[in-house]
């Protein structure tokens, strides 16, 4: 008769195989939750910062970065509802959440010169969300923490637990817990990003400005936040210009089609 030790690491075996899928580029990961609990996590952690953090009253900024995501999720999940705010607040960051929520913080609008450069860092945090890159790292950090009960853990009082928690789903620099995505992840989310945002009919060639507009920042002061969970680089760069040749398609296509976005500051 097996021992209760021995069932107990079959079915978790049985638990890993039924949880292991493939991401949208066919890269491995694990998925131990729900889309709804996922979901139900974004929208805690979302209210957590909408109360920390001011929401900015500026209705031209607000029309504007809108006008922008509102474009790449039309194109992106058009039956999912987005909830897109501005924080106001110096920061160079944005980050998006599972269950349609996006935040921008103010100071990344002066180093994103345009419509097209923000549309970068908004495809690419939106990627982040339909590659299940924060259920991927929840799952992980559940496996190695037998007994995480994520959504109660949001939802309690401030603790060491919920600060990782919510660097987990994405939220890693604003939180004060540094938590980069994996390589292949931001990989993923640059190349996913460049499709989305081309796609809308913004201009995928400003990526790369974008993210010299990073480094320069960087070398002109403290690092942009963004940079600390989403590392510019060289190779960064070449791994965009790699794959600017088919996003170009993509772009040109959606500008035939009268995908022309306008959206101003």
């Amino acid at each position: 008769m097996p021992s209760r030790r021995g069932v107990f690491l079959v079915a978790f075996v049985l638990l890993l195989l039924a949880a292991c899928t493939t991401s949208p580029t066919g890269r491995k990961q694990i998925l131990l939750f729900p889309e709804t609990q996922m979901a139900q996590m974004g929208a805690v952690a979302y209210q957590e910062t909408k109360k920390s953090t001011p929401i900015s009253k500026n209705s031209t900024s607000n029309s504007y970065v809108s006008c922008i995501t509102n474009a790449i999720t039309a194109k992106v999940e058009p039956d999912t509802e987005w909830e897109v705010t501005v924080f106001d607040s110096e920061q160079v960051n944005a980050f998006a959440l599972p269950g349609g929520k996006i935040g921008v913080y103010s100071g990344l609008l002066d180093v994103a010169e345009n419509q097209h450069q923000l549309a970068a860092v908004i495809g690419h945090e939106i990627a982040h969300v339909t590659a299940r890159h924060g259920n991927a790292r929840v799952s992980a950090a559940t496996l190695t923490q037998a007994g995480l009960s994520a959504v109660q853990i949001l939802a309690g009082s401030s603790s060491r637990e919920k600060q990782q928690l919510l660097g987990l789903l994405g939220l890693g620099a604003q939180v004060g817990i540094l938590l980069p995505y994996s390589r292949g992840q931001e990989s993923e989310s640059d190349i996913l990003g460049l499709v989305y945002m081309a796609s809308a009919g913004f201009d995928p060639r400003q990526s790369v400005q974008l993210w010299k507009n990073m480094a320069m920042a960087s070398d002109a002061k403290a690092p942009p936040e963004l940079l600390s969970t989403h590392p510019s680089s060289s190779t960064r760069i070449d791994e965009l210009n790699r794959a600017m040749p088919d996003a170009l398609i993509i772009y040109n296509k959606a500008r035939s089609q009268g995908e022309k976005p306008n959206c101003k500051r």
